[in-house]
């Protein structure tokens, strides 16, 4: 039997979330994470309404997921966001050992892989999902901005 929740089909819940941000300012990065088929956490950023710079769409849900479980760790969790993970966000997916990070558009200048951040050794990265869409409304984010200034 094949089974309709892969990859592709929780991208497409993140970049929902990633739509949610863009339609309230933010940079429009959406997150999602799931426990065996079951999404636990959905969120997007939050920094420009929070006024927090730690406010990024993967700490919040980091955060959400941990209430969710009772616990601070996320083994046997994957997290899907649109946006590759900066240093930050990367570090505090480390601590929570994450299982799995989704990723749909790579960033290349912050970007945990360009910054040379670590994560878990037991975390599992698949890159590249989506990307092209996720890739698009950020770029009509940054575009819409510049015309506004």
């Amino acid at each position: 039997m094949i089974n309709p929740f892969d990859d592709t089909y929780f991208m497409k819940k993140a970049l929902q979330e990633a739509e949610l941000a863009f339609e309230k300012g933010e940079i429009p990065v959406g997150v999602i994470i799931v426990v065996e088929d079951r999404i636990i956490a959905r969120t997007h950023n939050l920094t420009e309404l929070l006024n927090d710079v730690t406010a990024h769409a993967e700490m919040q849900a980091i955060t959400s997921a941990a209430n969710f479980l009772g616990g601070k760790y996320l083994i046997n969790c994957t997290l899907y966001v649109t946006l590759e993970p900066c240093q930050m966000c990367a570090g505090a997916l480390y601590w929570s050992q994450i299982s799995k990070i989704v990723y749909g558009a790579s960033d290349e200048q912050r970007g945990f892989e360009t910054m040379g951040t670590k994560l878990h050794p037991k975390t599992k990265v698949v890159k590249g999902v989506m990307a092209k869409e996720a890739s698009a409304l950020i770029k009509r984010f940054f575009i819409e901005k510049r015309n506004l200034n």
